[in-house]
């Protein structure tokens, strides 16, 4: 396989992860809006809470669109990948989002919404990489 065809693939790869955190974002601000502005949740805890339900969103998106050609052998696998997922990007979401929140809210007073889209923007990139290179890293 060519260098070419490689970053190819792996520039193809990063467009569907990125078509499906788009569809996260949608279901993390919207669940964001409804906790926080429409129930009164705490920043922090709404953005928790929001953050773990687009990472399970983008679980499954994940394993059947964005690395469908590494498919798993069965639940054990699956079970593992989405318990790395969670470990990883879950991990890197819920600590990124929560950091930058309480510094972009709290600190400088960026409204809610905006500063939740970008905490989105610095940790997807570290996300892509560890999805690609751990979780659904390939065998062959």
């Amino acid at each position: 396989m060519s260098a070419g065809q490689i970053w190819g693939g792996l520039a193809l790869r990063w467009l569907k992860f990125n078509a499906v955190g788009a569809a996260g974002i949608v279901v993390q601000l919207a669940l964001l809006a409804l906790l926080a502005k429409g129930l009164k949740v705490s920043y922090l805890l709404a953005t928790a809470l929001a953050v773990e339900a687009a990472v399970i969103h983008n679980f499954f998106w994940h394993q059947r669109f964005t690395w469908a050609d590494r498919a798993s052998s069965g639940t054990r696998e699956s079970l593992g990948r989405l318990l790395r997922f969670n470990l990883t990007n879950g991990g890197l979401s819920i600590l990124g989002n929560l950091v930058l929140m309480r510094l972009l809210v709290g600190r400088f007073h960026i409204p809610l919404m905006v500063a939740n889209l970008i905490a989105i923007a610095v940790c997807s990139v570290a996300n892509f990489l560890a999805s690609h290179w751990f979780v659904w890293r390939s065998n062959s």
